[in-house]
Order: structure tokens, then sequence, then C-alpha cells
């Protein structure tokens, strides 16, 4: 775990990836868009420290190793969750698939949970392979791209009924965690597809599932927010959040964290650092030495405590997933009030 002034912090990265964008992946005709697609990736990047950005070649395809040592004996990281993306238009092979993610979990136990995905346009042919897949690697999440393009196809919604019959199987299967990528756009997919205005009605819908919004609809936080705030089955996914604005954008930081902490708290956080967009070591350090700056334009917003960091890190992920947590960090249950015993009159 990570250490700083005596604490510990057990941290879960709920938003990892393991992909392939080389040249060599991508789909013959559609090189314009795969190319697109890691460059505006890439382009991301550049809102971490300097000394974090890797050439476009390294970012286009990284080794195992990197990821691990980046990850685990750098960056703090105790588990990782895997998010797949497909993009199956563009790469031969897929982007980022639950069969690479998987293959690499079985490799290294005990250090990544493995989500799935789905697209509800693939009918009962998608079914059927969800749900082979949830069983192969005993998933609890899916990793949902509502922009993703499928023949003339840009897009889907959570309202549909299709998606209702694949959001009906996760329950059956016991998927019980659907994180949705809602906000930042990346080219060439469509800014609308990715609104947040979906998430409640499903979410409505299925109360006994957790909607994990990957990355909080930014920049449109106040539309997260404001639909967040009613559905206690949503979820802030702080996935470029951390990433893409404590040290590009620290003002713009400190009030989406104030906002998140004033309409949802706590305990409805989950830290991810988006890798290989950008590596966990500083966003987990930062966070930890991060407050919510003095002055006026703040004084709408609480300082975070040392136990809100905690919970947000890690805690969080680990009680949607089930994950076992050091003893040392387990909370402390209250003694029951003792009714004081009265005297005979």
């Amino acid at each position: 775990m990570y250490e700083k002034d005596g604490e510990k912090y057990f941290v879960v990265d709920g938003h990892t990836h393991f992909w392939d964008a080389s040249p060599q992946n991508w789909v013959a005709g559609q090189e314009q868009y795969a190319k697109g697609w890691i460059e505006c990736f890439h382009a991301y990047q550049g809102l971490g420290p300097a000394e974090t950005h890797w050439s476009i070649e390294d970012f286009m395809k990284y080794p195992e190793e990197r990821m691990m040592k980046d990850l685990f004996d750098d960056g703090h990281v105790d588990i990782a969750i895997f998010q797949p993306t497909n993009l199956r238009q563009w790469y031969k092979e897929g982007f980022n698939t639950t069969e690479a993610n998987g293959a690499m979990a079985e490799r290294h136990p005990g250090k990544f949970i493995v989500n799935s995905t789905f697209d509800p346009r693939e009918g009962e042919d998608g079914l059927k392979t969800f749900s082979e897949r949830v069983k192969r690697w005993n998933c609890k999440g899916v990793k949902l791209y509502t922009a993703e393009w499928r023949g003339d196809s840009r897009g889907w919604s959570l309202k549909s009924p299709d998606a209702a019959r694949y959001l009906e199987k996760a329950q059956e299967l016991g998927v019980k965690n659907i994180h949705v990528h809602k906000g930042p756009t990346i080219w060439p997919l469509d800014k609308d597809a990715f609104d947040v205005s979906d998430v409640d009605y499903a979410a409505t819908n299925f109360p006994e599932l957790n909607f994990i919004v990957e990355h909080v609809g930014l920049p449109r936080i106040e539309d997260f927010c404001f639909m967040a705030t009613q559905e206690p089955n949503v979820y802030a996914g702080l996935s470029v959040v951390v990433g893409g604005l404590m040290h590009a954008r620290p003002r713009f930081f400190a009030k989406v964290m104030g906002e998140l902490m004033f309409w949802l708290g706590e305990d409805r956080l989950v830290f991810g650092a988006d890798y290989a967009i950008w590596e966990p070591k500083w966003q987990v350090e930062g966070f930890v030495d991060w407050q919510m700056p003095d002055g006026e334009e703040f004084s709408d917003y609480g300082k975070l405590s040392i136990d809100q960091k905690k919970k947000i890190l890690g805690l969080n992920a680990a009680r949607l997933y089930d994950i076992d947590i050091p003893a040392e960090l387990q909370p402390v249950a209250e003694e029951p009030a003792v009714e004081p015993v009265g005297v005979p009159s």
C-alpha cells in the first residue's frame, strides 16, 4: 500500500487498459480513424506532467512489462480493473479487448479484475458471446461505449429496448457494475452519444445495478451531478478528472471535485488512472497531497479528510467489487449505546 505521513492507502485503479493501436492492427480502409483515435488519446496525455509523456510510438503499443512496472512497482496500485474497448471497426484484433485483458490477468494472478463489454446492436449472438466472456473470466463489471461505431450506426442509447435486454442479462449473470463512458469525446466519435442523458433512465429501471459514469460527463459536470444526486446507484468514475485536470487545470479540478463531493459525497467517487493515457504514480501521490484551495472562489466546498481520500482511492471500488482489504483499513464498528440501569425506587 502507498504510505504517506504514517497513513496507508489501499489503491484500486478502477480504470486501466492494455491496448494495441499499432499500424499492424489497423483495418484496411479504416486507417484514418484508427490513427486519429490513438493520436487523440495521445494528445490527452499532454495534460499530465511533462516528464510523464510518451512518444506516439511507445503509446500505440506498450509491453506488458512496462505496464506491470508502471502500475504495481512504481504506481502504488494494489488492484487494477480492466475496462475494455473493442473498436473492431478500426482495429483488426480489437483495440483493448476482454480476451487480451483476461489473458494478462491470468499471467498475473491477484493483480487484475477483468471486466467485459457488450454492444446491444449485436443481438442474440452478442448476448451469447457476452455470457461466455462473463463466465470465462468471472466478470463482475462491464465497460460500455455508447458512441462506438458499428456499420452505419454511430452510437446507441441506454434507453433502448435492446440495451435493457443486455442489462437484464448482466443482472442475471451477477454483473452488477456498469461502467459507461460519458463525457470527453475521442475523435472521430460523436459527442452527443457520450451525453449522460440516458444514464438515469437505465439507473431507475435497474436499481440493483451500479452505474459508474466514467469521466463524469466532463466538461458538463452540472448535468452529471444533478442527474446523479437523484439516482443512488450512480457513481462518479474519476478517470480523466484526476489525470486530465489535477495538473493541467487545477482550478477547474477543484471545482469538479467540490461539486462531486457536494452532490454525491465521498462514498460514490471511484478513482481511475486511465492508463496508459496517464500513469498512476503522479495521480495517487498528487491526490493524497491535494487539498481544496482556500479563497472565496472555493468557499462553497469543504476540505477533504484523509479518510475521505482513502475511500475515493480504493475502498469504494473494493466495496463495489467485493475486494478484500487489509485488516487495518477495515471500518471500525461503533459500540452499541448502553442503556443506563435504573435504580429501583
